[in-house]
């Protein structure tokens, strides 16, 4: 194949997809009242499916209207169908729109239907002899399967070959449109031959080769009614294959070399979800979230050991007494489970409404401490008491009287994401420990399985289905704040998630010992979570006025930009218009290569725009324009608001189980994405700031996971390149490519750097060629000259796909388990994309093992060297951010580079060393 042929063509059937996320998800709507839920669902699914395939051309089709050519043949067909739901209607539009955020193509055309243009493609990618997925499991496409087209129901996780084609029809796929011209189709109004079924039609067809023989010796039949139907209905059997058959030479608008894989971008898919109001898919673009992707056939609770639920006891505490009488039973137990309820998420701003306790299963209170009034006729005691009644233990005195409790090393506190619950109560001057956090040990034992959230969890382990927040504080507009909310029914959740948490601990907790990983829960994951929440509550300090220099300094570029592209145009337009753009570009200035869309404007994306940028300065400017239009709205104008007004530092929110391979990620802001490949990027970093009379310093680890290659794969050559602290990308490239050392030119070294971190991730042939701009036989050559010449990195690979084929799982060199359940999976696509991450995880996670091991080490170490007015501020990747009193910075960085280097041991001693780069300065660039 060429580069301009496609290796793997997926073509999603979206107008299937729209009707299942409809009907699979309840309602939902946005705060303005819009219908939601075929978006939400829309969207997860598109996400699973771009996130796990391997596919270099792809493309979204929609049905367009439903009148198509088919209808001049038969007036009546689709005639039954109904008319969309109402909350349907407004979300089409949407749908494409979420499309379009993802960067994917979204096509359809007028008088064809979505399964035409389908065919259409498939077949001109077959032709090129690419791998071509239709996926959808509509049995209208099926008779498309063969010669190098395949269909994959996600749904059902399967892929659809002859086989199950044969199994759906009785018939291979060359003779499906035969069948369905006899069975017909009620649903789509498709009349075929009345008595005749799918098996039935499979039966006759198989017996006479084909339609049109079996009409033409109809008269054979010996059953009476068949025989005559089949006399009587001839040409209405003709007319049906008529409407089945689908158009494969369609004059699609859109050629198929428009439909090459662009990236997607996530800041795009983050704006769209944050108009669309999706928190869950925003935390799980910026890979903060630890919910599961949403899923349309309901709860998966194989596994699940439902056990009759104990007999709720829950109590509102609202005197001293009582409050004295849960305390003193928490202490004889030695194990309590512990909730506080605020009134927001943002661990450094909520406001401590109420805490929670659970002694034992079904036994819990609520304590509220800063419930109000929501006006003078409001009832927040619920059973028709009066408001002014509301009674509550002085927050002052109800903390004093717990405090001891929460810090008593000799009761157990058990809690569901109790990072969260630390922070808050250290607000309040208490230091929450021991902890076990039921989330942390459902990551540890099962990561990369299932979700770990505590509804999820409940469902799963429990079969119990939680009250949720919305059902006790309103939705959208409505929703009020916990304060706000009905004492009764504050209550009844509340004390539901202390007893549900409790009952998960008891469940979980046992599994470690079983399971081996009590290693990585008490050495990494438990005592983390008060390091982060440390670092949560610290945050950075951002200089607002180096925000608004760049912002306007942007904005000034930006309109110089305009101006200049405004002067190539030969006059004014809208530079953010596609369609003005296109316009001016491909029709006045007569540029080539432009090729319209569906809707009759050209493309203007980068991948139109990018090849065009060397000959056309016009386009260049356009590309520089929209480059830091983005760097101003994305981060300029966001992290402004995003200052928190008391301490005028950004606190950035850290998931603990965000990533199945054990990194940490942040939101609020998501600072592993601020960009730094191009200048206007990297400056963002200098607005991250330290306070007067200090420095940040930065400590990163150098070539961590290269360095864990040649550990974990054992390759004795690279291992003596770092021991001996070589260039190990030249050295590489020595080896690989057979040059000198001394003769190594930067092209050489660049490929092999390529090479040697591709390698990490699995890299194709295709990929890397993409990357250094050579052949893709040349990508596949160095890539076997690599493997020839370090054979180990083979021999690892392949014995860790083995080794997950048989466990299931992947370990780091900590024990951390990596749960790949698309191993097996019978679709090649899934399955290789499982491979790929089998050979990370345990490298990845291995490096993620370390930095968090080192950072549970580093307070006691800095404490020790005396240098307590040291703040640990940052983890990003595998860097460390720390502000210092200028100076201490050399015995910072003495100190916090000896716990990094040897954060390895004493559990594993590696035979390849750590290296930990440093730099101090006043801001993050300069330090970095």
């Amino acid at each position: 194949m060429t580069d301009n042929v496609p290796k793997h063509l997926y073509l999603i059937d979206g107008s299937a997809y729209i009707f299942r996320a409809f009907f699979g998800l309840p309602q939902m709507s946005r705060s303005d009242g819009t219908p939601t839920n075929a978006v939400m669902g829309f969207s997860s699914m598109i996400l699973n499916l771009i996130e796990q395939t391997d596919a270099d051309y792809i493309a979204v089709i929609f049905d367009a209207k439903r009148i198509n050519f088919r209808n001049d043949i038969y007036p009546d067909y689709k005639g039954h169908r109904p008319d969309a739901p109402e909350e349907l209607k407004p979300q089409f539009a949407l749908i494409h729109e979420a499309t379009a955020a993802f960067n994917l193509p979204c096509l359809q055309m007028e008088g064809f239907e979505a399964d035409d243009l389908i065919a259409t493609y498939a077949k001109q990618g077959a032709a090129l002899g690419s791998k071509v997925t239709i996926v959808s499991s509509d049995k209208d496409l099926m008779q498309l399967v063969g010669n190098g087209v395949e269909m994959w129901d996600p749904m059902k996780n399967r892929v659809i070959e002859t086989d199950g084609v044969f199994e759906k029809f009785g018939v291979g796929p060359e003779k499906v449109v035969d069948v369905q011209a006899l069975a017909g189709d009620s649903t789509d109004n498709v009349p075929g031959v009345p008595g005749i079924g799918i098996k039935t039609a499979a039966q006759l067809i198989n017996e006479y080769g084909d339609l049109d023989t079996l009409l033409e010796r109809a008269g054979e039949i010996k059953q009476n009614k068949r025989r005559e139907n089949l006399i009587e209905f001839a040409e209405q059997a003709r007319i049906s294959r008529q409407l089945v058959l689908l158009k494969d030479d369609v004059p699609v608008e859109v050629p198929l070399d428009q439909l090459k894989r662009q990236d997607m971008d996530p800041a795009q898919v983050i704006e769209f979800f944050t108009k669309m109001e999706f928190k869950r898919l925003i935390a799980r673009v910026s890979g903060a979230g630890a919910a599961p992707a949403v899923g349309l056939q309901g709860a998966d609770n194989a596994g699940a050991e439902p056990a009759a639920p104990p007999e709720q006891d829950y109590e509102l505490v609202q005197d001293v007494d009582r409050l004295k009488a849960w305390i003193a039973e928490a202490e004889d137990t030695h194990v309590v489970a512990v909730d506080t309820e605020t009134t927001g998420l943002d661990s450094v701003q909520a406001g401590l409404v109420g805490i929670c306790l659970s002694t034992r299963p079904g036994r819990a209170c609520y304590i509220p401490l800063a419930h109000k009034n929501p006006d003078a006729s409001g009832d927040l005691l619920g059973g028709g008491e009066e408001a002014d009644e509301l009674k509550q233990i002085p927050m002052d005195q109800a903390l004093s009287l717990l405090k001891p409790l929460l810090e008593n090393p000799a009761v157990l506190k058990v809690g569901q994401n109790l990072k969260y619950d630390i922070s808050i109560l250290a607000r309040q001057g208490i230091n929450l420990h021991p902890i076990d956090d039921t989330m942390l040990l459902s990551f540890v034992l099962d990561g990369g399985s299932h979700g770990h959230g505590m509804d999820e969890l409940a469902e799963l382990h429990l079969g119990h289905q939680t009250m949720k927040f919305s059902d006790v504080a309103g939705k959208g507009k409505t929703q009020i704040t916990f304060d706000l909310v009905p004492l009764d029914k504050a209550l009844a959740y509340a004390a539901e998630d202390a007893d549900i948490t409790l009952r998960l601990y008891q469940k979980l907790k046992p599994r470690l010992v079983q399971d081996r990983m009590t290693s990585v829960y008490e050495t990494i994951e438990r005592p983390l979570a008060s390091v982060l929440s440390g670092m949560e509550r610290n945050g950075i300090a951002v200089d607002p006025t180096a925000l608004k220099t760049m912002s306007d300094e942007f904005a000034r570029r930006i309109s110089d930009l305009e101006l200049e592209i405004h002067d190539f145009a030969g006059g004014p337009f809208n530079v953010g218009s596609p369609k003005q753009l296109g316009e001016i570009l491909f029709d006045k200035l007569g540029l080539k290569g432009g090729k319209k869309t569906k809707s009759g404007s050209y493309s203007t994306d980068s991948g139109v725009l990018e090849p065009l940028a060397v000959e056309n300065p016009i386009v260049a400017r356009v590309l520089d324009w929209r480059s830091l239009s983005k760097l101003k709205s994305t981060y300029t104008d966001s992290l402004m608001g995003q200052i928190n007004p008391e301490t005028g530092r950004v606190h950035t929110s850290y998931s603990m189980v965000g990533a199945q391979t054990g990194r940490l990620s942040s939101t609020e802001p998501n600072l592993q994405n601020i960009p730094i490949r191009t200048a206007e990027g990297r400056r963002i970093r200098e607005a991250f700031v330290s306070t007067k009379g200090n420095k940040l310093i930065s400590l990163d680890y150098s070539q961590i996971e290269l360095r864990l290659v040649a550990e974990i794969a054992d390759m004795p050559t690279l291992k003596e390149a770092f021991q001996q602290g070589l260039d190990i990308h030249a050295m590489t490239a020595s080896e690989v490519f057979g040059v000198p050392l001394a003769d190594m030119d930067p092209e050489t070294r660049r490929k092999a750097k390529a090479i040697n971190f591709g390698i990490i991730y699995g890299i194709s042939g295709f990929g890397l060629a993409n990357q250094i701009g050579v052949s893709r036989t040349e990508a596949q050559d160095f890539i076997k000259q690599y493997f020839e010449r370090f054979p180990g990195i083979r021999t690892f690979m392949d014995e860790t796909i083995l080794g997950c084929r048989d466990n299931g799982f992947v370990e780091t060199l900590f024990g951390r388990r990596i749960h790949l359940s698309g191993i097996n999976d019978k679709n090649p696509m899934r399955r290789n994309y499982a491979e790929r991450q089998a050979i990370n995880a345990p490298i990845q996670g291995t490096a993620a093992d370390i930095i968090k091991r080192a950072m549970i080490r580093i307070p006691s170490a800095l404490e020790k060297a005396g240098l307590s007015d040291v703040r640990m501020l940052l983890q990003v990747h595998d860097e460390l951010i720390f502000e210092a009193p200028g100076a201490l910075v050399d015995r910072t960085i003495e100190t916090v580079r000896g716990v990094m280097m040897g954060a390895a041991e004493p559990t594993r001693v590696l035979s390849v060393p750590l290296e930990v780069e440093a730099g101090a300065a006043n801001n993050w660039r300069e330090a970095h």
